[in-house]
């Protein structure tokens, strides 16, 4: 099928390379996708293009690349040139999903329907830059796409439409990703067919109640802190899954990385135990006392080494019950 509408698209990482690949495969045209610089990556780090290049590359999709979009700021010439290559390019309506660079609000002005933004979370809570993580780390029993239309705020704009997910107990950042990234595909579909229908799409203010914010992540949060509640650290680990991982830190300094972990109670011998004490090593698990319950840490990977199960990693790795672990600076 084809359709009428001309979409501009703005998003950089796998998340918003699902939604492009849906409105290219749904028969929408897609005159300029916009997506940040190439990056340096992995351990060569050579420049690697982002998902959505990737994407645009592959299907004939006209790409530009600025590293800024702002007329005032450190790219003031590339800024200016890609607004004019936006003004000059004939379009409907801009999607905007993970893109990871602010949109002034000249540019928010361009397009005939304006911007349209997928974000991760139920809106208001969540706005920012990393709501699947915050809410996997803070326990939310359900998250979901809000499509937002965009304003000059912080996603701040009104809501065009709402899809709701739970949140399994095993879900981790990555896999709960892929569940949004294919939802919110969904969903801008269903919208941009909506706007090609009726010429117009209705939208509600976000509430006044229940906003938070999601910080993007920092290495140092990486940091295991056995003094918190194992239930916790739990929801921690699959948040940072797969970056930054959870990090605990043996006496003599190695850092392991722990990607998979449960709370258990302690063995009654060890009930009171030191947090960051090893209370039980099984094939199992390595369980280390917290401050409230233990946690079993079932995925661990040593520096340089691969992800393994406790079992298999245990056979590398001298870990003994009475060990301990570190507990970070909080400072």
């Amino acid at each position: 099928m084809t359709h009428t509408l001309r979409v501009v698209f703005a998003g950089t990482p796998e998340f918003a390379a699902a939604a492009l690949a849906a409105i290219h495969e749904a028969g929408f045209a897609v005159p300029l996708v916009l997506t940040q610089p190439d990056r340096p990556a992995g351990r060569g780090m050579k420049l690697q293009a982002s998902a959505v290049k990737r994407y645009a590359v592959e299907h004939g999709l006209p790409v530009a690349q600025p590293p800024s979009l702002r007329r005032g700021g450190k790219f003031p010439a590339e800024a200016a040139a890609a607004i004019d290559r936006l003004r000059a390019t004939p379009h409907d309506v801009m999607v905007v999903a993970a893109y990871g660079l602010l949109l002034p609000q000249e540019v928010l002005d361009i397009p005939p329907h304006g911007c349209i933004n997928i974000h991760a979370s139920l809106l208001p809570r969540w706005r920012g830059a990393a709501p699947i993580h915050r809410a996997l780390e803070a326990g939310d029993a359900q998250t979901g796409i809000t499509l937002m239309r965009m304003d000059a705020g912080l996603d701040t704009g009104a809501m065009i439409d709402v899809g709701r997910t739970p949140i399994d107990p095993l879900d981790t950042t990555a896999t709960l990703h892929d569940k949004l990234a294919a939802q919110g595909a969904r969903l801008i579909v269903a919208a941009l067919a909506t706007l090609e229908r009726n010429g117009v799409l209705s939208s509600t203010p976000q509430p006044a109640d229940g906003v938070t914010y999601a910080e993007k992540i920092a290495k140092h949060e990486a940091a295991l802190d056995w003094r918190r509640p194992a239930a916790a650290l739990a929801r921690q680990v699959r948040a940072f899954d797969p970056f930054p991982g959870g990090v605990a830190t043996l006496e003599d300094g190695t850092t392991l990385k722990v990607w998979s972990a449960e709370p258990v109670s302690a063995p009654c011998d060890n009930a009171n135990a030191e947090p960051g004490t090893l209370v039980e090593v099984s094939p199992e698990g390595v369980a280390v006392a917290c401050g409230d319950g233990a946690l079993r840490l079932t995925q661990l990977q040593k520096p340089g080494g691969k992800r393994l199960p406790a079992r298999e990693f245990l056979a590398g790795a001298a870990l003994a019950r009475g060990q301990r672990l570190l507990l970070p600076d909080t400072r």
